[in-house]
């Protein structure tokens, strides 16, 4: 047997003779034939190369005066020639992105269902946005005299701008006491549900709190006008009787009972089980790691779950403390049912005909309404389309700024 060449950890046999490959592997005539195929035009480069090179030395031990981009350029031809070799689309990144991308049978049907489905969410949103802009522009555009007549129908409309201010302010007010009340309890369950209860506990109270965000609204607003109200004024009474004992300041009290605090108590019944379901799963998500860190040096469950788990949940609790909030924003039936209407910017939350929101208002007056009149009940609408946008672009960049402390990361 003659000997065989070799090339790095490349070794073959002569033909007609059995060689070796790595350990153990036989190298065939056949599989000598394809390697010298795929290899002989490689030395062939290598030879030429290593002439390249001789010559460069030879120039530089002659002192030629070459430049830094002759004695660069060869090795980094080489270079790229050999990232090309190891990776042979990497010249070609739109073939390199379609066998990527590449789809076959049902994946394919998959992709555009999945890619419709956005592109469908989208056109809705815009569309929704469209028709409001554009049903609610005679309402902006619209001169006194036009105005007069839907001043008919809305006595207590000084102008529009002004209809829409009241009607965002007392939207905003019972909107942010509801998250006030509701948020502080229902982080409060979650961590109860997630770090403190028994499993059976935890999951009945967990079923009991899901259930909660399946009763219909107008059952809300029956409980609240039939049985809160009623019964909750004495409450207000005396707070506001305390509140007045305050030199400068006067709370007045609705002797049914009927105000924007008792809507804003309905309406955070109505928005805790959202904040709680998302606050639950994000609080689950808290590393075990980090848990027993701090439980090993000495933490207590209060501290290990300030110095832990508050901090890790801190985005996902704003972020659904904001999903609640735009809950209670379009909020309609409840509010409606229970709340003593009224178009003045007022503080007196526990005093009734205040306070107006933008839902409660479209709904009340929409049946009776025609021409000019639904133009404006349409802008109150736009008005409150945005407020909701506004609140999770909000949530968004909120929790954005806090991605450090994401479930995610």
């Amino acid at each position: 047997m003659g000997s065989m060449p070799s090339v790095g950890s490349l070794t073959w046999a002569e033909p007609g003779s059995v060689g070796r490959l790595g350990e153990g592997e036989v190298v065939s005539d056949r599989d000598n034939i394809a390697a010298s195929e795929t290899l002989l035009p490689e030395f062939s480069r290598l030879e030429d190369e290593r002439a390249e090179d001789a010559v460069l030395t030879s120039q530089v031990n002659a002192g030629s005066n070459l430049t830094a981009d002759a004695l660069v350029r060869p090795h980094t031809i080489r270079s790229d020639r050999a990232e090309s070799l190891l990776r042979p689309d990497a010249d070609n990144p739109k073939k390199r992105r379609h066998r990527q991308n590449a789809d076959r049978g049902f994946s394919r049907v998959f992709r555009w269902i999945a890619t419709g489905s956005a592109i469908f969410i989208l056109a809705v949103l815009a569309a929704v946005a469209i028709f409001l802009i554009y049903r609610a522009l005679p309402a902006f555009t619209a001169t006194d005299a036009q105005m007069a007549e839907v001043r008919t129908h809305l006595p207590r409309m000084t102008s529009l701008w002004g209809l829409m201010g009241t009607l965002v302010f007392g939207t905003l007010l019972a909107a942010l006491l509801a998250l006030l009340l509701a948020t502080p309890i229902a982080v409060g369950i979650a961590l109860f549900i997630s770090h403190y209860a028994p499993k059976r506990v935890a999951g009945i109270i967990s079923y009991v709190v899901d259930l909660l965000a399946a009763i219909p609204s107008v059952v809300f607003g029956l409980w609240g006008a039939l049985v809160l109200a009623p019964n909750i004024r004495t409450f207000w009474g005396w707070i506001a009787g305390a509140l007045s004992r305050v030199p400068g300041v006067t709370v007045s009290n609705s002797a049914t009972g009927r105000s924007v605090a008792t809507a804003s108590v309905v309406l955070a019944v109505m928005i805790l089980p959202i904040i709680t379901a998302v606050s639950r799963e994000v609080f689950r998500q808290t590393p075990t790691l980090h848990e027993e860190a701090a439980l090993a040096l000495g933490a207590t469950r209060w501290e290990m779950v300030k110095t832990a788990v508050l901090p890790f949940g801190r985005s996902g609790v704003i972020s659904a403390a904001m999903l609640g909030l735009g809950r209670a924003l379009g909020e309609t039936m409840a509010v409606l049912m229970i709340l003593s209407p009224g178009f003045l910017v007022s503080l007196q939350i526990f005093d009734g005909g205040q306070v107006q929101t933008i839902a409660a208002f479209i709904a009340s007056m929409f049946p009776e309404s025609a021409g000019l009149t639904i133009n404006v009940l349409i802008a109150c609408g736009l008005a409150l389309f945005i407020i909701s946008m506004a609140v999770n672009m909000g949530a968004r960049w909120i929790t954005a700024r806090r991605a450090e402390f994401s479930g995610a990361n």
